[in-house]
């Protein structure tokens, strides 16, 4: 028993094997919930079209409707979704870290 113990206090900053696995629990949700916000920011990155106008900028192309109402357009709306998934990232990140704190578990 005492070395399952040691094996324990190896792993993750607990006291007893019910801390242990309360440790483990949450550490797993954590983990998994930052790959779907990565994945979703990925998937989102992906998605969306470059800045440039390619050889359209050369050319000096008008200004369409479209390009007038950007903010409305699905374009914005992978941009505002993107930086949701990766704020969404970030707080679980640092929520995750404090987390592997000794003080917290024991």
């Amino acid at each position: 028993m005492d070395n399952v113990m040691m094996l324990m206090n190896l792993l993750a900053p607990a006291k007893d094997a019910a801390t242990y696995a309360t440790y483990r629990t949450v550490s797993i949700v954590f983990v998994i919930a930052m790959f779907v916000a990565a994945i979703a920011a990925i998937i989102l990155v992906l998605i969306q079209p470059g800045n440039s106008e390619g050889i359209d900028a050369l050319g000096g192309s008008s200004e369409t409707f479209f390009g007038k109402n950007k903010g409305k357009s699905t374009e914005a709306t992978l941009k505002k979704w993107t930086i949701v998934c990766l704020v969404v990232l970030a707080v679980l990140a640092i929520v995750f870290y404090i987390l592997q704190y000794n003080g917290i578990w024991s």
